[in-house]
């Protein structure tokens, strides 16, 4: 007896939250607000770690390994880069 009278508001809840649904993840996200950083930020960072204590070998494997793990990322083209000016071989950025 009871049971019709709960599935319309159930029903216009689940409809509800569907239709909300998009515009719940729609934004962009604040990178000032990130909870944790993306792995090729914290390579980068890495590398110029091992660069201010002076650690060739360290900065050039970490750099090689962000340009081809990360090849579309905002560092990628600057550890290729240094790479160069370091003399090391540059991994060729995929398509």
């Amino acid at each position: 007896m009871f049971l019709p009278l709960l599935r319309a508001p159930a029903a216009a809840l689940v409809l509800g939250a569907l239709a909300t649904a998009p515009f719940q993840c729609a934004r962009d996200p604040d990178p000032e607000k990130a909870l944790e950083e993306p792995p090729e930020d914290a390579l980068y960072q890495l590398a110029e770690q091992f660069r201010e204590r002076g650690d060739k070998e360290a900065r050039i494997t970490t750099l090689r390994f962000l340009a081809t793990r990360y090849p579309s990322s905002r560092h990628a083209e600057r550890a290729r880069q240094e790479l160069a000016e370091l003399g090391s071989p540059v991994p060729a950025p995929s398509p």
